[in-house]
Order: C-alpha cells, then sequence, then structure tokens
C-alpha cells in the first residue's frame, strides 16, 4: 500500500513551504536547497551562507535585461551571491519596488558553467506558488540527509520536471442552478485540478445545444475590476458585457478562469500596477517583475468546455491567442465575437498597450 505523496502533491507541499519562507530540496543528479527570495529571512539567509559553497539567486532573463546581468542559461541568470550579502540585497535584486530609486545594484556577476535545470525548476515553482520569480539555490552533495534532518520537503527533480510541464486535469466537482440577474436559467459548475491549485468556474446560462457552437467567454479573474470595479482595466465590463449578451440569447457558458493578473497573482499585479504608476506600461512592468507579457494557460477553457460537451464556440474575445490556443486544444472556434467595451480615460493608454504589443483587436 502506498500512502506517500506522488510528485504533484509533493510539488503542492513544495509551493506552500516556499510561500512560508521554508527551503525545498531537489534531488537527484543536481541536488540542491531551494528558497523563494521573496519570502526570504535574515536568519534562513544566515543559516544558507553558513553551508558555504556558492550560492546564487536565480532570476529570469526578464528580469536579468532590466539588471543588466548575463543570461547565460538562455532563459534565466544565476546571479552569484556575495558572501554578506543581507535579504534586503537579495529582495532587491528579485523586486523592482525600489529599481528607480537605486538603480545600480551591479555589476551582477553570474554563473556561465554547469547546468541551470535546477534552477529553472525553482523558477517554474516560484512562479506558480505565485511569488516574485527569483529563488536562491545551492549545490547540496548531502541533500537527501539534509533534507531529512530537517525535516524539509524533498523531491526528485527528474520527477518533478516534466510534472511541472504538465497541465493538471480537471474535474468537475459539483453544479448547482444559480439564477442570476441576466438569467434566472443560471448554473454554476465548479472544476476543481488535481494539483492542489485554484478550482475554476463555469457559468452556464440557459441550456445550450452541445451539437452546436456555444456562446462562450474565457474570462480570467480580476479582483480590481470584477469586484471593486476598478477604471485601470476593462474587465468588468467586459464580464458583464459577456453575460448580458448570454442571457440576451438565452444560452451561453462563461468560464471564469483563477488566473489574476494574466497568471501572476493578484499581489505581483498590484506590483505591477505600482510600476505603470512609475511610468511603465502593462507589458514593461511585468517584464521588470521577472514575467513574460502573459503567464495564463487558455488551455484551461478548452479542457472545461470539453468536460461539459461542447466541441465548438462563438468565443466573445479581443485576443487572438485565446482563439490559436482553443483551436489548437481541441475545441474548433467557428466565429470570434468582438467585446468591445469599458474604455476610460484611466485605462486608455493600458489598451493601446494591449492593441500594439500584445494583439489584441481593440
Amino acid at each position: 500500500m502506498a500512502f506517500g505523496p506522488d510528485i504533484t502533491e509533493q510539488l503542492a507541499r513544495a509551493r506552500a513551504d516556499l510561500r512560508m519562507g521554508v527551503p525545498i530540496v531537489f534531488l537527484g543528479d543536481q541536488p540542491v536547497l531551494v528558497l523563494a527570495a521573496e519570502t526570504l529571512t535574515a536568519q534562513r539567509l544566515t543559516d544558507l551562507l553558513a553551508l558555504g559553497g556558492d550560492p546564487v539567486l536565480a532570476i529570469t532573463a526578464r528580469r536579468a535585461e532590466t539588471l543588466k546581468a548575463r543570461a547565460y542559461d538562455g532563459d534565466l541568470a544565476r546571479v552569484l551571491l556575495p558572501q554578506d550579502a543581507p535579504p534586503r540585497w537579495v529582495q532587491s535584486v528579485a523586486d523592482p519596488a525600489d529599481d528607480l530609486r537605486s538603480p545600480m545594484k551591479g555589476p551582477l556577476a553570474c554563473a556561465r558553467d554547469g547546468s541551470a535545470t535546477a534552477h529553472s525548476a525553482a523558477l517554474q515553482l516560484t512562479k506558480s506558488a505565485r511569488l516574485l520569480p527569483a529563488a536562491v539555490v545551492l549545490d547540496l552533495p548531502d541533500a537527501a540527509a539534509f533534507a531529512s534532518k530537517h525535516g524539509l520537503t524533498a523531491l526528485y527533480l527528474e520527477s518533478a520536471l516534466p510534472a511541472l510541464a504538465a497541465r493538471s486535469p480537471l474535474h468537475p466537482v459539483v453544479n448547482a442552478r444559480l439564477p442570476m440577474e441576466v438569467s434566472e436559467a443560471g448554473r454554476l459548475h465548479i472544476f476543481r485540478p488535481e494539483d492542489g491549485g485554484e478550482e475554476h468556474y463555469a457559468i452556464e446560462i440557459g441550456r445550450p445545444d452541445r451539437s452546436k457552437p456555444v456562446l462562450a467567454r474565457l474570462h480570467s479573474a480580476c479582483f480590481t475590476g470584477d469586484l471593486m470595479g476598478s477604471l485601470k482595466c476593462d474587465c468588468g465590463p467586459q464580464l458583464h458585457a459577456a453575460l448580458a449578451q448570454m442571457g440576451a440569447e438565452e444560452q451561453g457558458v462563461l468560464l471564469y478562469l483563477n488566473q489574476e493578473g494574466r497568471g501572476i497573482g493578484l499581489a505581483n499585479k498590484m506590483r505591477a500596477y505600482s510600476l505603470q504608476d512609475q511610468g511603465f506600461d502593462t507589458v514593461e512592468a511585468n517584464h521588470r517583475l521577472g514575467f513574460e507579457d502573459d503567464e495564463r494557460d487558455f488551455r484551461l477553457g478548452s479542457d472545461i468546455l470539453k468536460s461539459m460537451g461542447f466541441s465548438s464556440t462563438r468565443l466573445l474575445t479581443n485576443n487572438p491567442r485565446k482563439v490559436q490556443m482553443m483551436e489548437a486544444s481541441g475545441i474548433k472556434v467557428t466565429e470570434r465575437v468582438p467585446l468591445k467595451v469599458g474604455e476610460n480615460r484611466h485605462n486608455t493608454a493600458y489598451l493601446a498597450t494591449k492593441a500594439a504589443k500584445s494583439g489584441h483587436l481593440l
């Protein structure tokens, strides 16, 4: 009988540990100790430096570009950690909040020899934990014994890599009737991933014919726009307009995906907003934080639609990437239905950037 956690469950533990500032260990050919830069404490940094070796701060190539650090490893850079480095230095390299006030953090020396596979996995983990994509990594030859001694989560890198790259299967949990202002014939479906991540929702209006293209909207959660009425984006108006159109047609499915801030999480989204207040546009802000333009995975939407019995859609979107990803993952898009609402004086530049840099059809 096997009661121990499998690799998916171990990764869920690892994400929780990193969010709390607890180190994790990767085992295998490249055993390392990993700590998230964002949650690093002075005591744990002191303890890590006392272990000796040559710790590095792994950052993404996007963040390295901002800091003029050499990304010898392609999509990431391994910044050498000074032996007297305080947590504030580590966090200032990871977090762009003080970039304008204190732009000179270098010159930053970067490692260029050896494998960076474990470092890449560490960055994938911090991203999926909704932390800043930066991690302190130390080669640790006796990693298994060290993890056992200190009660740390330890997982084999060769097993973790494919699990990190895979899309977690979604399973229906429950659905129930939900009368709404736009339609009394509403039903809310809850879907839960196997990897311990956030649940996603489908709001079904009426009883759409499964043999015909369903009017659908892939809507990423936006706490500020959907709930607070933020004028910095067009998310709230798009959400309500999509539901209103489905109500008028008496059928449709709104897929509400918990991928806040283009997949970087609410805290990082607020960091991006702070950078926008300094004069950077939405794409530049994401890059300075170390993220790509858009970290979302719209294949989740096609997974849910297929689970509900649909094979084609009339997709309410201004984003051609959504159409492409739905088509590539098995849902035929018979029509792109424009959804141009919500422009105001606070978000004009934001919408212009989405059109110019992200290809939105506005």
